[in-house]
């Protein structure tokens, strides 16, 4: 799979990802350091095509080099959050443990 490309649309606060026609997105709300990831949305198409883990990758590696902390409050991303605990710890606010 070829390296997604991912928007952020601050306008509806969520990034985006558009591929063949579909529209996926990861809803989010900013508070002083830290962006609370509250709802993920990917179309069944787009799972299946292996599309689910490369989009978060996507969005932790933008809010990494945004050096912010990260808050995953939807149940997918909190399960990815602990499917790669290792890698994506050190994303995560002092005192929250996923």
């Amino acid at each position: 799979m070829d390296l997604i490309k991912i928007t952020d649309n601050e306008f509806l606060r969520q990034f985006e990802l558009h591929i063949d026609g579909h529209l996926a997105r990861i809803e989010y709300a900013l508070q002083e350091r830290k962006i609370f990831l509250t709802k993920f949305d990917m179309p069944d198409e787009l799972i299946e095509d292996g599309y689910k883990e490369p989009f978060i990758k996507a969005v932790f590696d933008e809010i990494r080099e945004r050096g912010i902390s990260l808050v995953p409050t939807s149940p997918e991303i909190a399960g990815f959050m602990r499917a790669n605990r290792r890698k994506y710890k050190s994303l995560l606010p002092v005192g929250i443990n996923i």
